[in-house]
This record gives C-alpha cells, structure tokens and sequence, in this order.
C-alpha cells in the first residue's frame, strides 16, 4: 500500500478531505523568526526534549521496552500507560526535526524506534506493561487500561515521524498494531470483539494513519470506535463518554482531556465522511463550551475529582484544574473545526488557549511542568521537573514543536492567516504554484503586521480579525485603505491580482480590556480580569510589595497602560495602574464571622498596581497570584 507523498509534515492532513474547507500547510513550510515563539520552540529543541529523553530514561519508561523484547531484566516501572510518553516525545522530536535539523535528537529518535521496534510482537501487540507475567490481561480491561490509547499515540508519532523525515520504520509498527487492533475489535457480526477504549485517541490516530497510506480500513476502525461510544461498552458513565452515542451530546461531560480527544476524532472522521450528525452534535457541544464551560485562559476541567468537566459555570478560580492537556485538546478540537469550516471562531479559540493555558504549562526555562493550572494561588503551586502521570510534559512539547504547521491554511478561495509571528512562509497554492509570505510583526505585544507577497497570482489573503479587537482593525495594501469587510471575529478576504512585493498592512489595537463574566459563574461575582491582545493577565505578589491581592480593587474605567519590558520574565508587555485597596478586611479584627453592619467605605489609593501575562507567573519567587480582581 502506498504512503503520502514525502516530505509533507503537516500535522492535520486534509489535503484530500471532501468535508473539510481548509487544507493544511506543513510545519517545513514556516520558518518562524519572531521574538515570542521562536526562542521558546528553540529552548524546546535544546533544553525541553533531551531533558524529557533523560526522564524517560531515568523513570524506566524506555527500559520497559526493552525488558518487553528481553533485551534487558528489569521489571515494569511506572504507570501502566507509560509508554504513550515515550511515543508524544517522539511525535515532539518529529515535528522538531521538520524544522530543524538536530543530529542529536535524530539519533535519540532512532535509538527509541529501535526499542519499540524490537519489543512488538509477531501478531502485531504491543503494550509493554502487558508482556511476561500479564500477557493473559489483554484486551481484558479496555476501560481502564488504556491499551488503545498508548497505541493511538505511537501511530500519531509514526505519522509524524514518517511526514518529517520520509522513514517508515515506526509507520510500520504502527500498522501491524493497528492491523492487529482492527482484527479483534469490531462488529459481533463480522466475528469481532465490540469494544471502545476507555481513554480516547485511537479515533483520530486511525484517520491520520489513513489519511497518511490510503487505507480505507483504518478510517472504518475509527468510524466503528466513534460509533460503537455510548452504547455501555464500557460500562455506561459520563466520565468515560459512554453514556449517550455521540450524536446525541449536547454538552461535554467527564474527563476533559478523553471528552475533547473523542471530539478531535469524531470531527476527523466527519472530514472524510461528511456525516451531518457528527457535525450537529459538535456544533452543540462547542458552543455549550464556550459558553459556560471555558475559563478565561482558555483553560477547560474545572474538577479535580476525575480531572473532569464540572456543572455549566463551575468555574472556580483556586480549586481549577484546568489541565495542561485539556487546554492542549482544546487547542487540537479548534484546529479540525476551523479545517472544516473555516471560521474565525475557532481560530480565536485556539489563541487564547495557546497563549494562556497552554503555554502557562511549561516554564520559560523549558524544565518545569504545570499539569494543573489554577487562575488563583497562594504561592504555593509551583512547577516540577516531572510527574509520574506525565502526560502534560510531552504535550506541551509536541505543540510547540509543530507550532509553525497552525499559521496558515490554504483554500480554492487563497491563503488563510490564522496566527501572527514574523517570519516567512512558502506556501503551495490550489493551481501549483507557490506563494511567499514575510511577515513583519512584534506581535503579540503588538498589533501592527506587516505582509510581503513575493510571487504573483489572483487570490485572497484572509486576514484573521481576533474577536478581541473590538476596536476596529484597520488594513492597507500598498498604501490604499481596504474598505471591505474587517469586523472582529471574521477573516477580512483582501482578494487582488498579487504581484512580487505587494504589502499588506494589518493593524489591530491592542487597548488594556477590563473583562466580566457571565453572572452565573457565581465566584467571578463583581470581580473583572485583565486582558490585552491575546493574553489574560494576572496580579503576582512580586510586582506588588505590600499588597494583599485579594484587597485589589479595579473599575472598568480605569486607565491601565501597557509597556514592553525586556528585564521581566524573558521580555513581555506589563500593564501597569492605579488601583484601590481595601480595608474592609481590617474592619473583622480577626474574626471569621460577625453580625452585618455596614462596611467602612474608606479605601487607599495605590499607584503602580503591575500586571504580567498569565502564561509567565510562576517563574520568580513564590508569591500570590490572582487573576480574577475585586472590581467595582
């Protein structure tokens, strides 16, 4: 059977997809330059990745393998879903070797391909913690033992390893297990086992490793995986999504990460197939998130008990979860709606997870891990070098690697711009040609872009308008004021006859926002958070010497200014104020209870209140930190 054509290291192939309006533009073909992203996905090649080669050599994760092929006596260490940290580090390593060569990580790569090469068994099985003594166990525990799982994320790292650099070694391990998977489980009819897994990732695993050989079967096996969901396969309950079939959702519910990974899979399989249903139900269920499910971070699970989806506006700020792969998943879930249907909505949603919840995972050092992200703390919620549930870690890794392959897309109508960041982009249009793109921009502290065509041809550029932006973005193509369509929320479709260095000029206002929520998120009661562009701001104790934050008061009609500060936190744009203290806690004397009286309305007047982005606290000293301020 033949494979995709290489190299074309796109992360999302829907090149060939009937249902999808968006087709993908590889991680090869954006070369990043900017001041944000690209230091970070460096520090993520250099420092993030050969550390988390070292963890998983350290915690047995990698002996486990080879103990699995006998090339090493050592019993199983860790968690019994521990190989799938091994395969998303890998994922992170090929998608980092499509933009940069690394003589070191390729040969870490093929040093591991070779342990799981060796440890796969004739039939096609593998799963390490299922070798030896447990080899009885299979298959005998789908709910809880995330066999399909670990193999879902070894075919998306043979997917990504095989679009990288053109070597089939994991992709064929990659087909004998999934060959083998799709030999057992099954309809009753055809004499197979029904079966779902009890975390979700298969789906959308099978449907790239189809979109990747053209073998129809392995986007039937994803197709029965989503259908055969909710039928109490598993044993029924909400946290596994097996209560109801998936057409019939109107709400996510249970574990984030497994709900959002359900929904990254129906909607690939809705992409190949065209199923209305799935569709329907996946506008339900988007909409019921962001509307009364989704922090402001873009962060999704408010509960720790089941790492779980709370009740519409459960939204606590201390106790969040907000786990660094829900936002991941979230982030994922976007990416394949906005492929289907091109809608600047889930673009928006895509940036403010990337931005805040995603990115507040990892420190700016690269060696330390967020798995949960609160929007309130007493400064006692600090990063760790590892866990030994470590999923997060090589999430994060394999986002930022990949990163470049989520800023443009391409349609018989042009080029899409979803993202911001200088640099160039070569990108292969419908009709054969190739376009370039060079983007000027110190986005995201600021809103002024810039955009070179070098090439020619008649298309639109699609220029994402941010729904943030509800001042009003201004465009200009080589001088002229754009007077078409540019609300927030919107991509502005400047269509012309290009020649070689037309520019383009985006300007989008970037204002301090002084933001409220929804009056049944009851925690947020009369309390406001700050943003600016894409970024969620919070209050560190740090920046503010002397002050309870929780006393911090703000109006909306305050005037905040924003500067960009090269000696804070690797470089961002601080937001500074006035604000107010309150007394009223000093009115309590100590107490915890007293009968209502009026409080005292005497305030003091603070200057200087300093605001950093979200994503950065956590680096310095142990402090407070708030989000979500007292406002009036």
């Amino acid at each position: 059977m033949s494979v995709s054509k290489f190299p074309n290291p796109v992360v999302v192939d829907t090149t060939d997809s009937a249902s999808a309006k968006l087709k993908p533009v590889s991680v090869s073909a954006v070369k990043l330059a900017d001041t944000f992203w690209e230091p970070r996905r460096q520090t993520n090649r250099a420092v993030t990745l050969p550390g988390q080669y070292v963890k998983c050599e350290e915690t047995g994760r990698i002996d486990n393998f080879r103990r699995a092929s006998g090339r090493k006596n050592v019993p199983f260490q860790g968690i019994f879903f521990n190989d799938s940290d091994v395969y998303k580090w890998l994922e992170s390593v090929s998608w980092t070797l499509a933009s940069d060569e690394d003589a070191e990580l390729t040969r870490l790569a093929n040093l591991v391909i070779d342990e799981i090469a060796a440890a796969q068994q004739p039939n096609g099985y593998l799963n390490t913690y299922f070798m030896f003594e447990r080899e009885k166990e299979r298959w005998t525990n789908l709910k809880d033992l995330h066999e399909m799982y670990c193999a879902g994320h070894l075919i998306q790292g043979a997917v990504a390893y095989h679009r990288a650099t053109g070597n089939e070694s994991l992709l064929n391990v990659a087909r004998k297990l999934a060959d083998h998977i799709g030999s057992v489980f099954g309809p009753a009819e055809e004499g197979k086992k029904p079966g779902v897994c009890g975390h979700e990732e298969i789906e959308m695993a099978l449907v790239e490793l189809f979109r990747e050989t053209h073998d129809e079967k392995y986007l039937k096996q994803a197709k029965y995986f989503i259908d055969a969901r909710g039928h109490g396969l598993i044993g029924g309950s909400n946290y596994h999504q097996d209560h109801k079939p998936f057409r019939e959702l109107n709400r996510l519910t249970g574990h984030a990460v497994r709900a959002l990974y359900y929904n990254c899979g129906a909607a690939d399989v809705f992409a190949e197939t065209g199923d209305e249903g799935i569709l329907e139900a996946s506008h339900r269920l988007w909409d019921n998130l962001v509307t009364k499910q989704m922090y402001v971070t873009g962060g999704v699970g408010s509960r720790h008990e089941g790492e779980a989806f709370g009740n519409d506006y459960e939204l606590p700020s201390e106790r969040a979860y907000a786990e660094t792969c829900a936002a991941i998943a979230s982030f994922m879930w976007n990416w394949r709606m906005l492929l289907i249907e091109a809608d600047a909505k889930y673009a928006d949603c895509m940036e403010t997870a990337l931005y805040n919840g995603v990115i507040s995972g990892l420190s700016l050092d690269g060696k330390h891990y967020f798995y949960v992200n609160p929007l309130l703390d007493d400064g006692n919620h600090r990063r760790v070098e590892w866990f030994g549930c470590a999923c997060c870690p090589p999430n994060v890794a394999r986002t930022l690697a990949s990163l470049p392959g989520y800023f443009y897309s391409v349609s018989k109508e042009g080029v899409w711009a979803h993202l911001y960041a200088e640099g160039t982009a070569e990108i292969a249009m419908p009709d054969g040609k190739t376009v370039g793109l060079v983007q000027k921009t110190l986005y995201p502290w600021d809103g002024e872009i810039t955009i070179t065509i070098r090439g020619e041809g008649k298309f639109s550029l699609m220029l994402r308008i941010p729904q943030w932006c509800e001042s009003g973005a201004e465009i200009e193509v080589n001088g002229e004021q754009f007077k078409g369509r540019k609300s927030p929320g919107s991509y502005a479709a400047v269509r012309r006859d290009w020649k070689n260095g037309d520019v383009v000029k985006l300007v989008l206002p970037m204002p301090v926002r002084i933001i409220e929520s929804h009056p049944y998120a009851i925690e947020n009661t009369n309390c406001a958070a700050i943003a600016r562009g894409p970024f969620v701001y919070c209050l560190e104790a740090i920046d503010n010497p002397g002050v309870d934050l929780r006393d911090v008061i703000i109006s909306p009609k305050a005037e905040f200014s924003a500067a960009f500060r090269e000696d804070v936190l690797n470089g961002v744009a601080v937001i500074t104020g006035d604000a107010e203290v309150s007394a009223a806690a000093q009115d309590f004397d100590g107490k915890l209870y007293r009968t209502a009286r009026p409080r005292r309305k005497k305030t003091l007047t603070v200057k200087n209140i300093t605001a950093i982005p979200y994503y950065a606290w956590a680096n310095r000293a142990p402090g407070k930190m708030q989000v979500w301020l007292t406002a009036r």
